[in-house]
């Protein structure tokens, strides 16, 4: 069986040359590498390579042999090279926890993707709206979204991204409804709130901030239940943009007072730091950044 590191030498003096200015590329003596590849010819019982003071060739057989030898030494560095990929290739399992309407509306539609990205990965996502002790309960990352900066605590926080909250309605509820021109006109409108005591909202726009109560129509607080009731035609809802993204896109609702919001919401990433070193873990917060930021 021939020594592969008697092809990368033979092959070096080939493609440098000859002898000595493979050498100095190589770092390794003039006269290693010649009684290298002498012990290869003899191995092969071939001459490979015509030599003397004064010339460097290949016979006919010394080049095919350096053709063969070349595209074997390719292949080991592909053979090394897919080692290297997986062994680097995250694995392992995430657990992610997520609010329902971040996991309905932002973790949803990605984490397919991202589970074919990375085959090795096993993601866990539970699903809550209570309070979860990130750090304690085991958890890789977190998402939520929040309507004012987090707090400072011993969490790594990575924001992904800030929308704004609006104002939409169905075609329908519009077609048949008054004249929606002015925030001050929706004091004549049906409202669907978020609760019982969330009775107004309140607008912004350019620095001015008016608040409106419309008349109650609806109280829920779920936001795909609200959006199902403004495609309903059931009146005007207040939602953050990308829960209304699809519906918007597909005229099932339209934006109304399109110079006003009703504030934004930040939708961030908080890890345990220990753990956000983690390989397994980058690569999912730098997937979902990804996301967030084409989105």
């Amino acid at each position: 069986m021939l020594n592969l590191n008697d092809l990368v030498l033979f092959a070096a003096a080939v493609e440098h040359g000859g002898f000595a200015a493979a050498s100095r590329q190589l770092g390794i003596p003039k006269s290693t590498l010649s009684k290298r590849v002498a012990e290869l010819e003899q191995q092969l019982g071939a001459r490979l390579i015509h030599r003397n003071s004064r010339s460097f060739a290949l016979t006919d057989v010394g080049q095919a042999f350096h053709e063969h030898a070349r595209a074997a030494l390719i292949e080991a560095e592909a053979a090394q090279d897919v080692v290297r990929q997986r062994v680097a290739e995250p694995a392992g399992t995430v657990r992610l926890t997520a609010s329902v309407p971040v996991a309905q509306h932002a973790l949803a539609p990605r984490l397919p993707e991202l589970a074919r990205v990375y085959p090795r990965l096993h993601l866990q996502l539970d699903v809550s709206d209570r309070f979860v002790d990130v750090a304690q309960e085991g958890f890789d990352l977190a998402i939520r979204s929040h309507f004012a900066p987090l707090p400072d605590s011993d969490l790594v926080q990575r924001l992904l991204s800030t929308e704004p909250i609006i104002l939409v309605a169905s075609p329908r509820y519009l077609e048949v409804s008054a004249p929606l021109e002015s925030p001050e006109a929706l004091s004549r409108h049906d409202g669907l709130l978020t609760g019982k005591l969330a009775t107004s909202w309140r607008l912004h726009r350019d620095g001015q901030t008016i608040a409106v109560s419309p008349l109650p129509r609806m109280t829920a607080n779920e936001s795909t239940a609200l959006l199902c009731a403004a495609v309903a035609g059931l009146g005007v809802a207040c939602l953050p943009q990308s829960i209304c993204r699809r519906a918007l896109q597909e005229g099932d609702v339209r934006r109304v007072l399109p110079q006003w919001t009703a504030g934004e919401v930040m939708t961030s990433i908080l890890m345990p730091h220990r753990r956000g070193q983690l390989p397994a873990v980058r690569a999912v917060v730098d997937f979902l950044v990804q996301c967030f930021a084409e989105q």
